[in-house]
């Protein structure tokens, strides 16, 4: 934990998964967000900090085109492929093992072609 007062909250018990074999759970999809294709998007929170600030999970979504405004996050991309165009920035090409950092603000675009699963931290 990265809080300075660590008698507050007590340390989350180390643990380990299997991503690819984790199972996931419906997660909203704003119709808006969509570009194109029937994307479909999946998650699971493995870990959330007492203050919802630092997110850790697994998040899944199918081919399609969408748009997203997103926060602080590091991810590895575990299988599938996109292409995450950043506004005003990069185009990102992600696979299998790719360690991705986007900004919390970058406008994307993300071009799923084959279902992309990815293990994540987030900090807002």
């Amino acid at each position: 934990m990265s809080t300075s007062d660590h008698s507050a909250v007590p340390a989350p018990a180390s643990f380990a998964v299997t991503v690819a074999d984790v199972e996931l759970e419906p997660d909203d999809l704003d119709p808006a967000q969509i570009v194109s294709g029937d994307p479909v998007v999946t998650g699971k929170v493995l870990w959330e900090s007492a203050d919802g600030r630092q997110v850790r999970g697994i998040w899944q979504i199918t081919p399609g085109v969408v748009t997203d405004v997103e926060a602080n996050e590091l991810f590895v991309v575990v299988s599938g492929r996109a292409t995450v165009e950043v506004e005003g920035g990069d185009t990102l090409e992600v696979g299998p093992g790719s360690a991705c950092v986007l900004r919390e603000g970058d406008k994307t675009v993300w071009t799923v072609h084959e279902t992309l699963r990815k293990a994540y931290h987030i900090s807002y």
